[in-house]
């Protein structure tokens, strides 16, 4: 964590990404250098607007350089998206825990991901590159709604070469290689070995809530299902209380968390 994790740092915009029609990747440069693990959010200041939590989705390590995938969703993220290469935000962090790459590696990987979960997973697919003999097998579901909603979708070739990727997008068009349907559908398109495999969900709340169903009835254990919440953290050290889910504070002790430590919570999958 920054020495003072109260105190953002300051940083510039480099670079502004047009993913789809309403999510930017921005490429940033911070004053100082930052250290952050796969999973872990920081808290993004747009001046004059507001702070909102974001899971880096670049190359994690100590760097001055993060990219922050944004979908334009509220007043703060409005103007951020009105932002240009040179104009200033500020950056706190790191906050709460990342992926448990121990207990992901010489497994079968199951990744399942939609929306702007995409974000915190593309930095997890550049840590399974990094070390890639360390995962023999890495399955990909992938959803969007339209083909135009593709997150990423000049990396998926890429990806493709080194992953086995499944795609799914609620309503296709001709320019569509993937399913139609929810990302559920995958599912039936891929064999496992339970006892094998290690399965990250990341997306909509309701799309984790399903596809941790699914992967249950596949026989994955819910200690071997690990899912990451969203929900409104605004401290980053459970003080505030609002992202508080039964026993837990999602800044602190998320928010990676088992399937089975949150799967019964209330509110959860709202």
């Amino acid at each position: 964590m920054n020495k003072n994790p109260y105190s953002p740092i300051k940083a510039q915009i480099k670079e502004v990404i047009d993913e789809t029609p309403n999510i930017k990747t921005f490429v940033i440069e911070l004053e100082e250098e930052m250290e952050f693990s796969t999973g872990q959010f920081v808290q993004l200041t747009v001046p004059g607007a507001g702070e909102c939590p974001f899971t880096p989705s670049s190359k994690t390590g100590k760097t001055a350089l993060m990219d922050i995938t944004v979908m334009k969703a509220g007043a703060a993220t409005a103007v951020l998206h009105e932002k240009k290469p040179s104009d200033i935000v500020y950056v706190r962090g790191p906050y709460g825990n990342g992926f448990p790459l121990d207990r992901l590696r010489d497994r079968e990987l199951l990744i399942v991901g939609g929306g702007c979960g995409m974000a915190p997973l593309r930095s997890l697919l550049h840590e399974i590159l990094s070390d890639r003999n360390r995962y023999p097998r890495v399955i990909m579901l992938y959803g969007c709604k339209t083909p135009r909603d593709m997150l990423y979708g000049d990396s998926f070739g890429e990806w493709g070469e080194e992953f086995e990727i499944h795609k799914a997008a609620d309503k296709a068009d001709s320019s569509w290689d993937g399913k139609q349907g929810v990302v559920t559908e995958l599912f039936k398109d891929i064999k496992v070995d339970a006892a094998k495999c290690v399965a990250v969900v990341v997306g909509p709340p309701v799309m984790m809530k399903f596809a941790s169903l699914e992967l249950s009835k596949m026989g994955v254990s819910d200690d071997r299902i690990i899912v990451s919440l969203e929900k409104n953290m605004t401290c980053g050290f459970g003080k505030c209380r609002h992202c508080l889910v039964g026993p837990y504070y999602v800044c602190k002790d998320g928010p990676v968390f088992e399937y089975g430590q949150v799967k019964d919570l209330p509110d959860v999958w709202d």
